[in-house]
C-alpha cells in the first residue's frame, strides 16, 4: 500500500470512529501513519480526502451487498429484493458506524459542490447496480433506471430508520407485504 492508499484507509477509519464532521486532518494523519502534509500532496485538501473516503466506503459496502445477492439465484425481482433486504438487515449492526458516517456526508454535500457531484455519480452507478441485481439486463433501460432508483430509495429509508429506531424497523416479510400492498400487487 502506498501513502495515498494509507491516507484513504485512515480517512475511512476516522469516518467510522469520529464521523465526517468531527474528523480533522491530524486525525487522518495519525490513523494512516502518514505525514500531515501528505494529505495536501495526494488529495489537495482534507475535504477532498474525506469525499474520496465516503465514496470508497459506500462503494465497498455496496460491493459486499452485491456479492451476497450474486449468490441468490432467484427467478424474479421480488425474491431477489427480499434477499437483498435480508442481507442489508443482517449487515446493519456491523456496518452501523460506516452507514452513519455516510449519512453525515449526505448532509455535508449540501455545502460542497464537489461532494454533491461525486455522490450524484455514485447514486447513478448504485441505481444501475440495483437494477442489474434485481432485474438483470434492465440496467440500461428507463424501466431499469426507475427500478434501481426505487430500490435505492427503499434501502436508504431502511438504513435511516435502522439508524434512528432499529427496534421499529419491520422485518423483510412485512416490508415486502407492504410493498405489494402499496403497488396493488396483493
Amino acid at each position: 500500500m502506498n501513502h495515498r492508499d494509507d491516507l484513504l484507509e485512515g480517512a475511512k477509519k476516522c469516518l467510522v470512529e469520529k464521523g465526517y464532521a468531527h474528523t480533522t486532518a491530524r486525525d487522518i494523519a495519525a490513523a494512516s501513519g502518514a505525514h500531515l502534509a501528505s494529505i495536501g500532496y495526494h488529495y489537495g485538501s482534507k475535504d477532498a480526502l474525506m469525499h474520496a473516503a465516503v465514496i470508497s466506503a459506500a462503494s465497498e459496502w455496496g460491493d459486499t451487498v452485491a456479492e451476497a445477492l450474486e449468490a441468490v439465484r432467484a427467478p424474479d425481482p421480488q425474491t431477489r429484493l427480499a434477499a437483498l433486504l435480508n442481507r442489508l438487515r443482517a449487515s446493519l449492526p456491523e456496518d452501523r458506524d460506516l452507514l452513519l458516517a455516510t449519512v453525515q456526508a449526505y448532509a455535508e454535500a449540501q455545502f460542497s459542490d464537489d461532494l454533491r457531484s461525486a455522490l450524484a455519480a455514485a447514486y447513478k452507478e448504485a441505481h444501475r447496480e440495483f437494477a442489474r441485481l434485481l432485474d438483470p439486463g434492465s440496467e440500461d433501460t428507463p424501466q431499469g433506471r426507475a427500478l434501481g432508483s426505487a430500490a435505492y430509495a427503499l434501502f436508504s429509508g431502511v438504513i435511516l430508520q435502522a439508524l434512528i429506531d432499529p427496534d421499529a424497523l419491520p422485518d423483510t416479510d412485512a416490508l415486502m407485504a407492504a410493498l405489494r400492498r402499496l403497488t396493488g400487487a396483493e
